[in-house]
């Protein structure tokens, strides 16, 4: 069997599936089998491609493909759209591209030059500086600018924010302080990852009992959740399974 044949058979069967999974008139059928390349050809430009562009899911998995091809292709384009319009947002989207493609130093000196005039003490502009801070070990630098954010701008709320705080206090082996931060954050953190921080706190201060109690709440927690938020969770929740076996 020639390999033109295997990969025809293979395509008109991937089509097909689409064509009985999305509920689509079954004369498709018929053009995907005679139609042999050119049938699956017109089946998958008409039909499944706009399926994809209208998926969430779809374009997030498109973005991360092309990503891994052409990593910088996306910081390319914010430098461009920063050198036509140097904005606030512009610059924000350009630190956090550095931050995604992991050169926190980068995003820091970005988000510094954000920090004048109006937005001097901007809280989003300040939480984004200590996260870059933070990506380089810069535990003091962190907290120092968590603190600012927290003195300028005393009702913004934010879990992320609350998080990288009491992270940064556990790395500056402020322990204590950083429990009683997870303490809080366990019942208004949305997601699994501060309970399972706090869990390993609790671990590394010798309190196995107490580290337990946390990670088999997280792990009930997740029976009961619905799909998404399991998925969504994946990590935290295989982290506290680890966690248990050791």
């Amino acid at each position: 069997m020639s390999v033109a044949l295997v990969l025809s058979i293979l395509l008109q069967t991937i089509c097909v599936v689409h064509v009985l999974r999305t509920g689509r008139p079954y004369w498709w059928v018929w053009v995907i089998i005679f139609g042999s390349f050119v049938g699956v050809a017109v089946y998958a430009l008409t039909q499944m491609l706009p399926d994809l562009q209208n998926d969430p899911r779809a374009r997030q998995a498109a973005k991360g493909i092309a990503k891994t091809i052409n990593p910088e292709r996306d910081l390319r384009r914010l430098r461009e759209e920063l050198a036509r319009a140097d904005t606030v947002q512009n610059r924000m989207r350009l630190g956090a591209e550095f931050l995604e493609l992991d050169e926190p130093a980068e995003a820091e000196a970005v988000f510094r030059e954000c920090l004048r005039g109006l937005h001097a003490e901007d809280p989003d502009i300040l939480l984004a500086l200590a996260q870059a801070q933070f990506a380089q070990d810069k535990a003091q630098d962190t907290h120092d600018t968590l603190n600012h954010l927290i003195r300028a701008n005393p009702d913004f709320k934010s879990p992320e924010g609350h998080l990288l705080y009491a992270r940064t206090l556990q790395q500056l082996g402020r322990d204590q302080e950083a429990l009683a931060e997870y303490e809080v954050l366990s019942d208004s953190y949305p997601g699994e990852e501060a309970r399972v921080r706090k869990a390993e706190l609790l671990r590394q201060l010798g309190m196995e009992g107490d580290a337990r109690t946390v990670l088999e709440t997280v792990l009930s927690r997740s029976k009961l959740a619905p799909a998404f938020y399991r998925k969504a969770q994946r990590e935290w929740i295989h982290r506290a399974k680890q966690l248990l076996k050791d």
